[in-house]
């Protein structure tokens, strides 16, 4: 691009000005910026105490901290946050492992309901949250060890358990405090769990399906590298057996946490020979899916086929045709998960395993238009 010389030396004196306004700022910050020894010296004690009194010591009394922190607020005095996180060997934060998958996890109301009974939690304890910001499959373990070794967090929560999971390894082989939502892949004393029964809830699902008239019931699942879908598919696959009824592994679908799997896959079950009376569906973003597909191709749901699925989200309520849904209270895992760490990092509590209860809202997709939910 041609610049003339008039405007080269405009753009160049813009530069200088803008340098010289830059440099002016931050030399009138410093000259008004408030200093640990002006705290010290206003409230009439040495700069040391000030430093106890930031970082908590309980050498201090609580008639010199009330002082301190009075003349603190006065002076506008605000300590340093590195600083106060090194004297108090706490960063005041904890850290969250969000999935990283290829579709967008936030459309799934399961993680939003989870983080808010995670944030509840942490601020009951005085702790903030940070995000992990994984954009690629399997970013999780860098994103841990990006926290941990710029001691950004005081302990981490992990948001999925997966099969062979490096995460956990990971976390277990540094000794450093964390919490997982699901079961571990391992039997390992110091890890500290909250999670559904999910083999039991697909179990009961599944019975109850059968129990409504239902003998050829298919499965759509999610990831089968998570544990909690490996669970599911146990618990369906067993209630089957133990109603005498034929497990067919061509009626289970594996996919992703998506709509477009239960599109394709709600084309797919009808194909089948005999075709399936009924299907459960492990997350009820998919059966959204599944639903939009069958409803379009005039099937009648459940008269043709029922459907059923799990998280009871606000999807299954409002949906259409509300469908039969688990509710696995992803608000108390997420809170739960955060009880669980604070006593860990607070008490050195390990091995604490909490197991939420779930309960099916059985709604139009199972019950017909006479369902009372």
């Amino acid at each position: 691009m041609f610049i003339s010389y008039s405007n080269y030396r405009i753009q160049e004196k813009i530069q200088s000005l803008s340098f010289y306004i830059k440099q002016e700022v931050i030399s009138l910050a410093r000259k008004n910026q408030v200093t640990l020894s002006d705290v010290a010296k206003k409230a009439g004690v040495s700069p040391s105490t000030v430093s106890r009194v930031i970082s908590d010591s309980s050498r201090i009394s609580k008639a010199t901290k009330e002082r301190v922190q009075k003349c603190m607020d006065e002076l506008g005095y605000y300590p340093n946050a590195i600083a106060r996180s090194l004297a108090k060997n706490k960063t005041g934060n904890i850290g969250v492992i969000m999935p990283s998958r290829d579709e967008d996890i936030f459309l799934n109301p399961f993680f939003p309901e989870t983080l808010r009974g995670i944030v509840k939690g942490a601020a009951t304890f005085g702790y903030d949250i940070l995000l992990s910001t994984n954009t690629e499959v399997g970013d999780e373990l860098q994103s841990i060890k990006n926290f941990v070794r710029a001691s950004k967090v005081d302990g981490l929560v992990l948001m999925s358990s997966r099969i062979n999971d490096d995460n956990i390894s990971y976390l277990l082989s540094i000794d450093f405090p964390f919490s997982l939502i699901g079961t571990p892949y391992i039997e390992d004393s110091r890890i500290n769990y909250v999670d559904n029964d999910n083999f039991m809830a697909a179990y009961e699902l599944t019975k109850y399906m059968i129990s409504k008239g239902r003998s050829k019931i298919a499965m759509i699942a999610a990831d089968p590298s998570l544990l909690v879908t490996k669970k599911r598919i146990e618990g369906y696959k067993r209630a089957i057996k133990d109603c005498n009824l034929t497990c067919d592994e061509d009626y289970i679908f594996i996919g992703s946490f998506d709509e477009e799997t239960g599109f394709k896959f709600g084309r797919e079950l009808i194909g089948l020979v005999p075709r399936p009376d009924a299907v459960i569906i492990t997350d009820d973003l998919v059966a959204f899916g599944a639903i939009q597909v069958l409803e379009g191709l005039k099937f009648k749901i459940p008269e043709d086929i029922a459907i059923a699925s799990f998280n009871n989200s606000i999807i299954s309520r409002y949906s259409q045709i509300p469908f039969t849904s688990v509710d696995v209270n992803a608000h108390d895992l997420g809170l739960e998960s955060i009880n669980i760490l604070v006593e860990a990092l607070e008490k050195g509590m390990q091995n604490r395993r909490i197991i939420i209860p779930y309960e099916i809202h059985k709604r139009q997709s199972t019950e017909g238009m006479f369902s009372t939910e």
